[in-house]
């Protein structure tokens, strides 16, 4: 019953999004056209990105990794949108594939996703508004974050906190905490920040059965995403072409990862993603600094 109920709000969240998508690449073929991302390299990366997102690691931070790599945007500030518009679609489709009967308390679920979809809406339109090197700044800020967060679960520190925890609900205190902190989460993930170690964390905190951050985290992205990504889309700040070719290739990459992938080892791989993540955050936050000549 709860399954259902939630797959019916990411269906309707789903179709909300993908009108105003529709609608915007309609009236900017000709924009897309110019747009110097390569159909070819946004979907490879598109792929390999949510192919390693769907087994856990993310995709917001080696996507911007790979965007700057390859010069695939115009300019720096369409990295936030073009991180959530791209990632939506397949994020969606990991939820529809991999929410299944962990037993979470239903008021615990869809309070802290509720919170992390408000989040990102308030996220979002602050997002889209900033100046380009502010941008910048802030996604070497997130970037850095989320390399810590990783390198905390690669060495396990992430795993000892849920060490124990036998609970599949909160109340009181807690259940407030929970709602807030994702609150804060949801808006954090509009400047690249990705929910899912952060949320993980969290969810060990406060006492929980690890196994209840899949359902928790991986509803509030699929719930939070499409809700930003529209408010980036009505803005006109995100990269069309690339994001188009994300979303192909990703969807690709999940369906390829869910259907033969059952547990790789992926250590060495985390270290190497958590390394560029570093290099990354630190050339954004030093093309923040330049001065404009």
């Amino acid at each position: 019953m709860i399954v259902t109920l939630l797959l019916g709000v990411l269906t309707a969240l789903t179709l909300y999004f993908l009108f105003f998508l529709v609608k915007d690449l309609t009236a900017n073929k000709e924009i897309m056209a110019q747009e110097k991302a390569s159909w070819v390299k946004s979907g490879l990366i598109g792929a390999f990105v949510n192919f390693f997102d769907t087994l856990g690691i993310g995709s917001f931070a080696p996507l911007t990794a790979l965007l700057d790599f390859f010069k695939q945007l115009d300019h720096d500030k369409l990295l936030p949108g073009t991180l959530n518009v791209s990632c939506t679609i397949p994020v969606l489709t990991e939820a529809f594939i991999f929410i299944q009967s962990v037993e979470v308390d239903p008021i615990t679920l869809f309070a802290m996703v509720a919170a992390a979809v408000v989040g990102s809406f308030v996220g979002s339109r602050t997002v889209s508004k900033l100046p380009e090197k502010k941008v910048q700044f802030y996604m070497g800020i997130a970037l850095l974050v989320t390399a810590a967060l990783m390198l905390l679960k690669q060495f396990g520190v992430l795993d000892m906190l849920g060490t124990g925890n036998q609970a599949v609900g909160l109340t009181g205190i807690k259940l407030v905490i929970g709602v807030v902190v994702n609150f804060f989460l949801g808006a954090l993930m509009t400047i690249g920040v990705g929910l899912y170690a952060p949320c993980m964390a969290l969810v060990y905190m406060l006492g929980l059965n690890p196994l209840v951050a899949f359902p928790i985290m991986m509803a509030s992205c699929a719930g939070l995403m499409p809700v930003a990504s529209a408010e980036f889309v009505k803005a006109g700040v995100y990269a069309r072409k690339a994001s188009i070719a994300i979303t192909i290739g990703g969807m690709i990459g999940v369906f390829i990862a869910a259907k033969f992938v059952t547990g790789l080892p992926m250590d060495i791989l985390t270290v190497i993603i958590t390394i560029v993540v570093i290099y990354t955050a630190i050339t954004y936050i030093r093309k923040s600094k330049r001065q404009v000549a």
